[in-house]
């Protein structure tokens, strides 16, 4: 085994779950609890492996599209990322009985978008292109809607009317480096307009903030979640551009044990979709390394729930009857 050096661990208050992670992981709980397996799930409901693994062991059937594997009638959910009104089209045509999961956060932007486009604005959809969250909010209006990811992006944007331009954002993203864009992007266009409230989401926003801060007590920070995680991803780069050395794990397993040799205080966060187990095993892990100093770095508190989709609220009061 090789030294380590790790005296501490702070944990990151607030991490893991957020509301809408919550809402949709229950969606698809509730779904086969009162329909039964098989339930479809389009995409990965949440981006985390351990809870995608955890529901297909339970009978959750992840498809990436909705083809002719799903029969017709199936209950097929759609994950917290949201889909384009194309893809709401294609489960009636195949007359699937749909839940949507999309996080309420998620549907605001759709809203926003399609209001946009219905008063004649070129939309610029700040996300990382190929995300699923982006993909759903450009199908709302895909004529009027523009992708960019970086200052450089809107250095390069050329639009019909400078006058008639919105912003919106994928609710996902660093919320310094997107308040950067959206800079520039006044900056290019005095006259472009924005959504009233911020599209970042809450939870994104609040555990960037405690990384942020607890980072500057740290060597390094490990954040738990899945590489296709655009939360967590973001959370271990604010961890690097906040003085400690950070890496992306999906659990303790990942741990390289050359990275404890030197650091004192270890940092511990995880991404809106990583279930708080996760993190219990990562502490079991350094208690195992003869850690005995693990507190909470609380920089605020959350008490943001969402109700579950009408059709499994439905359901559930059904079966009471």
């Amino acid at each position: 085994m090789a030294t380590s050096t790790v005296e501490k661990l702070l944990l990151a208050a607030p991490r893991g779950y957020c509301a809408g992670v919550d809402r949709a992981v229950q969606t698809v709980e509730r779904a086969l609890e009162l329909h039964g397996a098989p339930v479809y799930v389009r995409k990965e409901i949440v981006h985390n492996k351990h809870v995608v693994e955890q529901l297909r062991e339970r009978g959750a059937i992840f498809v990436d599209e909705l083809d002719d594997s799903i029969p017709e009638g199936a209950i097929t959910v759609f994950s917290a990322h949201g889909v384009s009104p194309m893809v709401h089209a294609d489960a009636e045509r195949r007359k699937l009985r749909t839940i949507d999961a999309t996080c309420p956060l998620v549907t605001k932007v759709h809203r926003e978008a399609v209001k946009f486009a219905s008063e004649g604005y070129t939309i610029v959809l700040i996300g990382h292109d190929g995300h699923e969250e982006v993909e759903g909010t450009m199908g709302e209006a895909p004529e009027a809607i523009v992708l960019v990811e970086t200052e450089a992006d809107v250095d390069a944007l050329e639009v019909a009317d400078p006058d008639r331009l919105a912003y919106i954002s994928q609710t996902t993203l660093s919320v310094d480096e997107t308040r950067q864009i959206i800079n520039r992007l006044r900056e290019r266009f005095p006259n472009i307009t924005g959504p009233r409230t911020d599209d970042i989401c809450y939870a994104t926003t609040n555990r960037q903030a405690a990384v942020k801060q607890m980072a500057q007590h740290c060597d390094l920070v490990l954040v738990i979640g899945s590489r296709n995680s655009s939360n967590s991803n973001r959370l271990v780069q604010v961890a690097q551009e906040h003085g400690a050395a950070s890496y992306l794990i999906d659990n303790e397993s990942e741990v390289d044990e050359a990275w404890l040799d030197g650091p004192r205080t270890v940092g511990i966060s995880s991404g809106a979709s990583a279930p708080e187990e996760l993190v219990q095993r990562l502490v079991a892990f350094f208690r195992s390394h003869g850690v005995q100093d693990v507190s909470e770095f609380e920089v605020m508190q959350e008490d943001v729930r969402f109700m579950l989709p009408k059709p499994i609220r439905q359901a559930m009061a059904a079966a009471k009857g």
